[in-house]
């Protein structure tokens, strides 16, 4: 495989408990749990990035171009920006994205988001409107500072979805199509892609084209194939790769991603250019 290819979803497991960190807990036995759910072939493949060296060899010998590291800030789970930005700044293959939680913080949350873009130099926000305490969808009010503030510095948000959402009835895309209505010119990242709420959002990505879609994990488990129609089609301009690493392997996900049929013509944007565009990167 000599196309570059741009990881939009890659966290080493020594960065939480959540991702593996520790061996012989509960949360370690949940991650290998999750990779075979997803079609890991080796569910404990993750533990070679219990260190930073390890983590940089796993990205290195999957041969990508760049890993995006993604930080969190939920009530369960939160993840420094600072931490992101001394994982991925003296490393050229790693770029990061911050996380802010407007839910908890309130508008400490918008200078945040703004110190984390301007001061550390990451790429983009990570919200998770799901995964607050209480759940909100991603088109509530709390949560509109921050997009303002991605618009006008001109990165992308990211929003966390998918069937982990621990009230499955926030896993629904179709408040994201407010959001993408009321800021046109904001990248709106999803990750996850929704599933399993697959044609309905490839439905809102064909009506707002600021609409990005990552399925990551999700797209090698039954009912994705409308995300590789809809990016052989319409959506080849919004939808990218990701691994969800530690939760799958890399390679192995390339290979994988490869084999699911994206025209020739498509493949270089899924798996770089679109990432490319959107981060401001230049290959």
């Amino acid at each position: 495989m000599t196309t570059p290819v741009i990881d939009m979803r890659c966290r080493p497991a020594f960065l939480h408990d959540f991702f593996g960190a520790t061996p012989g807990t509960a949360a370690f036995e949940t991650a290998r749990w999750l990779n075979r759910r997803v079609g890991s072939h080796d569910d404990s493949h993750f533990t070679a990035s219990l260190t930073r060296d390890g983590f940089l060899d796993v990205v290195r010998q999957a041969g990508l171009s760049r890993a995006v590291v993604v930080g969190r800030q939920i009530p369960s789970q939160r993840l420094s920006n600072d931490l992101i930005h001394d994982i991925v700044h003296q490393h050229e293959v790693l770029i990061g994205i911050a996380g802010v939680d407007p839910a908890s913080d309130g508008l400490a949350a918008v200078d945040e988001a703004e110190r984390a873009i301007g001061q550390l130099g990451l790429a983009a926000i990570d919200i998770e409107p799901g995964f607050g305490e209480p759940a909100r969808r991603a088109d509530d009010r709390v949560f509109y500072p921050v997009y303002e503030t991605c618009a006008r510095l001109g990165v992308p948000v990211c929003l966390m979805s998918g069937p982990t959402t621990p009230d499955p009835a926030f896993n629904d895309p179709a408040p994201v199509a407010r959001v993408a209505r009321d800021f046109p010119q904001l990248p709106i990242v999803c990750y996850h892609g929704f599933w399993p709420n697959v044609d309905q959002v490839v439905g809102l990505a064909f009506r707002h084209e600021n609409i990005h879609v990552i399925p990551d994990m999700y797209l090698f488990v039954p009912g994705s194939q409308r995300y590789v129609d809809a990016a052989n089609g319409f959506m080849a301009d919004q939808f990218l790769f990701g691994s969800s690493y530690p939760f799958r392997p890399i390679s192995q996900s390339i290979d994988d991603f490869i084999a699911l049929g994206f025209r020739e013509s498509v493949l270089d944007k899924v798996l770089h250019g679109n990432a490319e565009r959107l981060l401001g990167l230049r290959h």
